[in-house]
């Protein structure tokens, strides 16, 4: 048969029609797969040219590149109300990606549903549960080992119900959906807040959680605030030691960690061509920390490039006949827009503690001598999910290739984590894993390892102030090894190398000098490598499970008794009142990101328990009436004690104690069924999507969560358990509130979208002040309130 292109050439000049016309003509017989492990799903560039017509029609202007692929996916683009930043969209996404630790919950999610096969392709992907020890090998085997059940319980989950599954060791969740399952024009959904890795590759990729996920994997219409759109116009081209990286360390630094949300980022411009298909993943992964839904770049040859070489070559040609469609209109409207010239562009360090504290790494030395972080870096990690391709590794064997020349190896600490089996293979063939490891580098396994807590540590005690260098996307207060006192600051693998070699955070690899073991000085040169292999990628080892066509017989365990896993008990529905003396059960000082509200590092192991993951609740959140984290005032007894112990005393029901916090198991107490809230401050939920930070308020007996503002993952799984997230009408009101007061939220009886809600706040001496609260709600989420949870409501709608 004639290639595709040659097809496509011939049948253009029968029909004397537009190239894209021709195509949407041929799609119908080509049927080209969206991946090669599911042959029979295609991709669907005619209805998604077919949505975008009927919706330029009705919206009369040109259209971003978000807008057609988001409204290209629409249930209903016939009469589907559009507002940016207002309206509620409802879509059909094309797959749905879960990692492990998240899949747990989603999957026990959706075998609560009664329903016998995912509606949609849909994968999981073993990356989450592997702690960094001693070395890739070694540690793949002993995860393998500890975490046994549950991963039996994702393979045996994912063959009854038609899920891929990924195999522990296969690699990070976003650098298999690159290889894989990604593609220009796509709409996935995944329960990683890194999902928009896959906008390197001109997809919309967003992270949401499980409850999300069931509802795209139960065939259900998914909903999404219609999102506005910031334009980032790139223009120049990246040379030296400025990198991918430093682009959105630098979007971070001018937007925030809340600058982006409710927002898509689309990148554009004549500098994007200067950017690899990786480079751009990089890019839209750590659009996450900018709190953004997603961020996508056009479609161009880089990406073209990089679907040939990971075998995907009818796809690429496919895309080449419908660019019209993956690229945005001349014209189009950006409701912000920033513009950033590659040429110019510096590179950037950001950090500590939060990844929108940008500093030129020529500066950031200077910036460390004056406020007191430790200058000498303890250890340098480059890899995960925002940097882990081939061209990374390369750049970083290209920086440790000179100091090896001259005698020199790592002063600091040095580990490097592949993004997949397929570039393990590749660099182990290629020789830039041992040119790593000479530098005394040593390689871990294909997961998330230390960017999400999986590190077990060893060099330092807890509470030792000390400074560690990552090309890791987060660095939040304890992320990476649950020291509070660890200084963590991202930035390019490149760079990370550098500042390894040095030591040192005054090290600027752009001017400084390095001494050889000979005497002699030297400077290291702006790193140079391939942003693909020559050859071949190499595959390595087979870690896929393909779901049987037949799984009648299977059978999907868990034991009544399992500490890992527990099936799940619907959530109580609203009582129809008015939710009366609410009990404050903290009030938050600061940030509060999802790993404040849910740990990760130990925790991981309870993801799929959710009575026992409940005893990490809030316990990295700062108290305002102490100062302290995981200290809160237990309003009978008058005494203070953790926080997931004392929402246990107020809830209906005993449970046990944790057993990472060191309290004493509960003795008996009467049984108090006391409702309580949670008061925050700005962007409450930053970080991951784990719906977990959700979940275990609503298990433990909370009603509402009262803040300044949300970040959008958190608020929607908040909505999807059945809590009502709420958000101070005037922001000085937070000061209004104490954590001895009771509140007491009314209007609920009326609870309409776009209504606000009253809040009664009772002090102690009997005087009272009224507020008001604002919420997001529309009519499917007050349903969702009212029957208790989202799932609850989808039973409803079954029977």
């Amino acid at each position: 048969m004639a290639p595709y292109s040659l097809l496509v050439t011939r049948l253009q000049k029968a029909l004397g029609v537009r190239q894209y016309h021709v195509a949407s003509v041929l799609c119908q017989r080509a049927k080209v797969a969206m991946s090669h492990f599911e042959p029979n799903e295609y991709i669907h560039y005619d209805l998604l040219e077919k949505n975008i017509n009927i919706v330029r029609k009705r919206l009369n202007r040109p259209l971003t590149l978000s807008e057609k692929i988001v409204y290209g996916h629409l249930d209903d683009p016939a009469s589907q109300e559009i507002e940016r930043g207002k309206s509620y969209l409802r879509l059909r996404p094309d797959r749905v990606a879960m990692q492990d630790a998240t899949a747990q919950m989603a999957m026990l999610q959706f075998i609560s549903s009664g329903l016998s096969k995912v509606a949609v392709p849909s994968t999981i992907h073993c990356d989450h549960l592997i702690e960094a020890q001693v070395g890739g090998e070694k540690d793949l085997r002993r995860a393998k080992d500890i975490n046994q059940e549950v991963y039996n319980f994702l393979a045996t989950a994912g063959a009854k119900y038609g899920v891929g599954f990924w195999k522990p060791g296969s690699g990070i969740i976003h650098q298999i959906i690159l290889e894989n399952y990604a593609y220009p024009g796509v709409l996935l959904i995944g329960t990683d807040s890194h999902t928009p890795n896959g906008g390197g590759l001109g997809g919309i990729c967003i992270g949401v959680g499980g409850a999300d996920a069931v509802d795209v994997m139960a065939g259900i219409p998914w909903e999404l605030k219609c999102p506005k759109v910031i334009g980032v116009k790139l223009t120049g081209s990246l040379s030296g030691w400025s990198s991918p990286k430093d682009v959105i360390l630098k979007v971070a630094g001018i937007l925030t960690v809340k600058g982006g949300t409710g927002a898509i980022v689309e990148y554009h411009g004549p500098g994007v061509d200067s950017i690899s298909c990786t480079g751009m993943a990089t890019i839209c992964n750590m659009g996450a920390e900018i709190g953004a839904t997603t961020s996508v770049f056009p479609y161009n040859h880089r990406m073209k490039k990089y679907l040939s070489k990971t075998g995907r070559e009818d796809i690429a040609n496919l895309a080449d006949e419908f660019k019209d469609h993956l690229v945005p209109d001349p014209g189009c409207h950006y409701d912000q827009l920033i513009e950033i010239n590659l040429s110019e562009l510096k590179p950037h360090i950001n950090g500590p503690f939060t990844p929108d504290l940008a500093h030129p790494v020529a500066e950031v030395g200077k910036v460390a001598e004056k406020e007191g972080w430790p200058l000498d870096i303890r250890v340098g990690l480059i890899g995960s999910c925002t940097n882990s391709s081939y061209e990374d590794m390369g750049r970083s064997a290209a920086v440790a290739k000179q100091a090896l020349a001259h005698g020199l190896k790592c002063k600091s600490q040095f580990t490097i984590t592949p993004g997949s089996e397929q570039i393990r293979a590749t660099i182990e063939r290629d020789g830039y894993a041992q040119i790593l490891r000479d530098l005394g580098g040593i390689v871990l396994a294909n997961a998330c390892g230390p960017c999400i807590g999986q590190w077990d540590r060893k060099d330092i005690k807890k509470g030792e102030k000390n400074t560690i260098v990552t090309s890791y996307n987060r660095n939040f207060t304890g992320r990476n090894d649950a020291n509070p006192e660890t200084h963590a600051f991202v930035t390019s693998p490149e760079i990370v190398t550098a500042l390894a070699i040095a030591g040192t955070l005054k090290f600027n690899p752009e001017t400084d000098y390095l001494t050889g073991t000979d005497g002699k000085k030297f400077r290291l040169e702006a790193p140079d490598a391939d942003e693909l292999p020559k050859g071949e990628f190499d595959p390595g080892q087979d870690t896929y499970q393909h779901p049987p066509k037949d799984s009648s017989g299977q059978h999907v365990d868990v034991s009544p008794t399992s500490q890992r896993l527990q099936l799940l008990e619907p959530f109580d529905k609203w009582d129809g009142k008015d939710l009366e003396d609410l009990q404050i059960l903290i009030k938050v000082k600061g940030k509060c990101t999802t790993d404040h509200i849910s740990a990760a590092g130990p925790w991981l192991k309870f993801r799929g328990h959710l009575d026992n993951i409940s005893n990490n609740l809030l316990i990295g959140a700062i108290n305002i009436e102490n100062g302290k984290a995981n200290s809160v005032r237990n309003a009978v007894t008058q005494e203070f004690g953790p926080v997931p112990d004392t929402a246990r005393y107020y809830k209906a029901r005993k449970g046990p104690s944790s057993p990472f916090t060191g309290s004493l198991r509960m003795p008996r107490r009467q049984k108090h069924g006391i409702r309580w809230v949670v008061i925050g401050d700005e962007n409450y939920g930053e970080g991951s999507s784990r719906e977990h930070a959700a979940l275990e308020p609503r298990h433990l007996g909370g009603r509402a969560i009262i803040t300044k503002s949300f970040a959008r993952i958190h608020e929607t799984n908040l909505k999807k358990q059945g809590l009502l997230p709420l958000t101070f009408a005037d922001p000085a009101d937070y000061n209004k509130i104490h954590p001895v007061d009771k509140l007491t939220i009314q209007g609920l009886k009326d609870f309409t979208p776009g209504k606000p809600l009253k809040c009664i706040i009772k002090h102690p001496n009997g005087t009272q002040e009224t507020i008001l609260l604002n919420h997001t709600f529309n009519e499917t989420q007050i349903e969702w309130f009212r029957a208790g949870s989202a799932l609850n409501r989808m039973k409803e709608l079954q029977q």
